[in-house]
């Protein structure tokens, strides 16, 4: 599947009025960042777009941060956003190209593949003097399906299994002194450091500008980083958002097929019982 994964804000400023064109704004924030992605959507928003919460449309049983809802909530979720089976979706955030990913990873998961990125997300938008709403939209519910596709997903059993028999290559989006061990992780009771094993591509080197890196810089990136790109990959970061950032990646390149380790480093770091390597500090 060679389609390019993200489209230009000139493609869907010329369809803002399309009905089979659901827009949704997946804006979220680290832990600490003293900002609101809701109330920053409400004060404005391409027209039309719908805000989607990735911390309440996730799985609330779970003590990890936002992992994958089950079928049915995210089937509710979309509906209630009004997106259709037919509909193309275009996802955005407010960072360029940080967050959008992820709920990208959760539609293809749940079966969706018309889904899309909006490239440089809502900063390209304004600076190009594109219209902008606010306050809540008026939406039609929606009849969304979810369909899963399992293979899209890994747990931690998996991600084991895969680090000890060679079967996928697990390669990290956060950035390099956590990686390493260097720097501390932003989530209490989590240890630093990673898998034995593991690759290391921070997400930030794909991006560029606050848009995806072309696919030749892109298949750089990877092959330097040691990553085969015929054999199978599972991303992983610290709790699934940057992970899904090198999915999207990956599918510019091509490979639509590559996972996400949806509990990531903070399911890891935080369970006792897993290995985990720290580099040295350089002499």
């Amino acid at each position: 599947m060679m389609r390019d994964p993200l489209v230009s804000t000139t493609w869907l400023a010329e369809r803002l009025q399309d009905p089979d064109i659901a827009i949704l704004d997946s804006t979220w924030f680290m832990p600490g960042t003293p900002r609101d992605a809701r109330a920053e959507f409400l004060a404005r928003h391409i027209p039309g777009a719908g805000f989607f919460a990735i911390d309440e449309v996730c799985d609330l049983t779970s003590d990890l941060p936002h992992m994958l809802a089950s079928a049915e909530r995210f089937t509710q979720a979309m509906r209630s956003l009004g997106v259709r089976s037919a509909s193309t979706v275009v996802i955005y955030d407010a960072q360029g190209l940080f967050s959008a990913p992820r709920l990208w990873w959760n539609l293809r998961a749940m079966g969706h593949e018309a889904s899309f990125v909006l490239d440089g997300g809502l900063p390209a938008w304004v600076v190009e003097g594109r219209p902008l709403a606010s306050g809540e939209p008026d939406t039609a519910p929606g009849d969304f399906t979810a369909n899963p596709v399992p293979s899209l997903v890994r747990d931690r059993a998996q991600v084991n299994a895969a680090l000890e028999t060679r079967v996928a290559q697990v390669v990290d989006a956060r950035p390099a002194p956590r990686f390493a061990g260097h720097a501390p992780e932003p989530r209490a009771g989590v240890r630093s450091g990673h898998m034995p094993g593991a690759l290391n591509i921070p997400f930030a080197l794909a991006v560029e500008d606050g848009r995806l890196a072309p696919a030749e810089r892109l298949e750089t990136l990877f092959t330097t980083a040691g990553v085969d790109l015929a054999a199978p990959i599972i991303t992983t970061c610290g709790s699934g958002i940057s992970a899904s950032l090198l999915a999207l990646a990956l599918a510019r390149l091509g490979r639509w097929d590559a996972a996400v380790y949806d509990g990531s480093w903070t399911e890891w770091g935080g369970a006792s019982e897993t290995p985990v390597v720290q580099d040295p500090f350089p002499a």
